[in-house]
């Protein structure tokens, strides 16, 4: 997965207009409680954020 996917995948999820701010505000405690741009920006992987991601919306399997 490569960052365009992982916006690509919010975007679908939470819509163009609430998933910057979503990442933006939004504690993930699989994120060892960082939101998804403090993740990013700590280096953690595309991969690993989205998943955190889908758990926490509790995305249907196929969405993984």
């Amino acid at each position: 997965m490569n960052e365009q996917e992982l916006w690509r995948r919010l975007n679908r999820h939470l819509g163009d207009g609430i998933a910057p701010s979503w990442a933006r505000d939004v504690v993930l405690g699989e994120l060892d409680n960082r939101t998804v741009l403090e993740a990013l920006d700590a280096g953690v992987s595309y991969q690993t954020v989205w998943r955190a991601v889908w758990a926490f919306l509790d995305l249907p399997a196929s969405e993984r």
